[in-house]
């Protein structure tokens, strides 16, 4: 039933829909919060090497950790059966494994958490009418792209419990891909829920925008890719690498596309291009954006954007340098987070909030 009875005035209209948005902006602004702790506490993962701590995907017992020295063991030798234990952490004790466990444990049940703070809201507000007709698929699409990602992180742990001592770098790096892209749409529909702001920017500030998104989603995923194959604990110099501008060698694995992937030094080296092409987009944009619409928010906006990819390469270069010292590297992931939020962000303002429905705008 919606929630606009069909006589109301549109100024009634109006603001009942403004409140409705306000709801939902708030629900969407907390299920942000908890994908931003769920990333950081993945990424501590993946720099403590807790990923393959637990060894079974349980969906709903998971949930309860082991209670008992009994269940601390039990736990423990199926970890031991592993190629990970047996060739890395043979002489690793039980206080040891505790530790690595709690990592991984947190990050599943916060995985679980943000899938009920975002399924049982959306659920309410769908039920009461409070969600409108253009926000239907996007939601949804939201939520299927939460449950496949479910699927995904399992797919990326089971990579390195035969086989392996460690995850695949590809499943990694395709994991932590869709989590910004879930991150991305959550916040492109927040931002879409506020009160109109002015005008849309220009055609060229908006594709712009849209292209800066893009950059940064393809750098998280050549970051995800350096921390698969700890490719970030080599070549700890900037601005040369391997003592020159461009380190040779980096073709040495047959057929070619391979080196891209699985090559540390290539990889290393692409995600370095990848970070002065953000950077020269984001300088470039600001520049035009403050030409094309001087004096707008939108102008302020691109301002704001070129000193967070600003911040984030000099963090960048400072996790380079410290050997990925698990504080800075944490830092940097957390900063890829809110440069990529607030490009979201950005991209959507410049196009304008959503349009009212027909009953609210017709006054």
């Amino acid at each position: 039933m919606s929630s606009i009875a069909v006589t109301s005035s549109p100024s009634t209209a109006t603001n009942t829909v403004q409140r409705n948005r306000a709801l939902l902006r708030g629900w969407l602004y907390v299920v942000l919060l908890v994908l931003f702790a769920l990333v950081l506490v993945g990424g501590a993962t993946r720099l403590t090497d807790s990923g393959l701590s637990i060894t079974e995907w349980k969906p709903i017992h998971g949930v309860i950790p082991p209670l008992n020295d009994a269940e601390w063991q039990e736990e423990f030798a199926k970890y031991q059966q592993i190629p990970e234990y047996s060739q890395i952490n043979k002489d690793m004790d039980i206080a040891a494994f505790k530790k690595i466990f709690w990592w991984e444990w947190a990050h599943r049940i916060l995985a679980r958490s943000v899938g009920a703070i975002f399924a049982l809201p959306l659920l309410f507000f769908w039920l009461t009418g409070r969600v409108e007709r253009q926000l239907k698929p996007k939601l949804a699409g939201i939520l299927a792209l939460g449950a496949f990602q479910g699927a995904v992180g399992w797919w990326m742990v089971s990579s390195g419990l035969v086989e392996r001592t460690d995850v695949s770098q590809y499943r990694l790096a395709t994991h932590l891909t869709i989590a910004a892209l879930i991150f991305t749409a959550t916040m492109v529909v927040a931002r879409g829920l506020l009160p109109s702001q002015g005008a849309a920017a220009t055609r060229f500030t908006q594709r712009f925008a849209g292209v800066l998104v893009l950059a940064v989603l393809v750098q998280i995923y050549l970051g995800g890719l350096v921390a698969g194959l700890d490719a970030g604990l080599s070549y700890n110099t900037w601005p040369l690498m391997d003592g020159t501008i461009v380190p040779g060698d980096m073709f040495v694995i047959e057929p070619v596309w391979r080196n891209f992937f699985e090559n540390p030094k290539l990889v290393q080296f692409v995600h370095r291009l990848g970070a002065y092409t953000v950077f020269a987009l984001a300088l470039w944009h600001m520049i035009a954006v403050r030409r094309r619409d001087p004096g707008t928010l939108h102008a302020r906006r691109a301002l704001i954007l070129f000193h967070l990819v600003l911040l984030q390469a000099i963090v960048g270069i400072v996790t380079l340098l410290t050997q990925v010292h698990l504080h800075i590297a944490l830092t940097h992931q957390a900063l890829a987070l809110i440069v990529l939020g607030y490009a979201a962000a950005h991209w959507r303002a410049t196009k304008g909030s959503y349009p009212l429905p027909a009953a609210a705008s017709a006054n």
